[in-house]
């Protein structure tokens, strides 16, 4: 059976330096799918005006729309995507790989978001938020990863996932939060795998601050 299709182009709410909207933007581009991107300048605070927050009431990107449906979260809509329009292999049905898919949106939402994110932002928009403990935190992570890529090529095996797609902008931009990929060549592989794949697009670079760690 063909794969779903939408009527019109998604609409994808994001903003461009944003790694949460680029896990939707990635995903949209690695299904090849018709999509148009609506810039949200966070800056002059449209995402709390009150067309933004009728679509999500907690004013983060990324949001999509497509028709009449609406997501918001970047986990959840890579699950909205991967259950309509992508073929199982993203997001498996059989219960192990489902829950394998899941453990990586945990730490998507967690550690991740947490340590190379939580970096990256004080680093590159001067957040308030505990820069030490981000780093500690990212090479914990790191440190448990590395190995797990020395044996599989995905996150989960050996085709990619979606769980590739959550983890993947955070720990590829982790150098920007001041946090040095180089004692991890499995990791680094995985990256390049990742963005191997047809339909790939990156997120815009920004300089990297000093590394923490070599």
């Amino acid at each position: 059976m063909p794969l779903a299709r939408p009527d019109r182009p998604i609409r994808l709410h994001s903003m461009r330096l944003s790694g949460h909207a680029h896990r939707a933007k990635l995903f949209l581009s690695l299904l090849g799918l018709p999509f148009e991107t609506i810039e949200v300048d966070l800056r002059a605070g449209e995402q709390r005006t009150p067309a933004f927050l009728a679509m999500n009431p907690f004013g983060h990107v990324p949001v999509i729309e497509d028709g009449e449906t609406i997501v918001f979260d970047s986990n959840a809509i890579l699950v909205y995507l991967a259950k309509r329009y992508a073929d199982a292999s993203w997001l498996p049905e059989d219960p192990v790989g489902a829950a394998q898919v899941t453990q990586w949106l945990a730490l998507a939402a967690g550690p991740i978001a947490y340590g190379p994110c939580a970096a990256r932002l004080v680093k590159v928009f001067g957040n308030d938020l505990d820069y030490d403990a981000a780093v500690r935190t990212a090479i914990k992570l790191f440190d448990v990863i590395e190995p797990m890529f020395g044996t599989r090529a995905f996150a989960i095996g050996a085709q990619p996932t979606i769980a590739d797609v959550a983890a993947y902008t955070y720990i590829a931009h982790a150098p920007e939060g001041g946090i040095s990929l180089a004692p991890y060549p499995n990791l680094r592989a995985w990256l390049a795998r990742v963005e191997a794949l047809p339909g790939f697009v990156a997120m815009p670079a920004i300089a990297p601050a000093p590394a923490t760690q070599s």
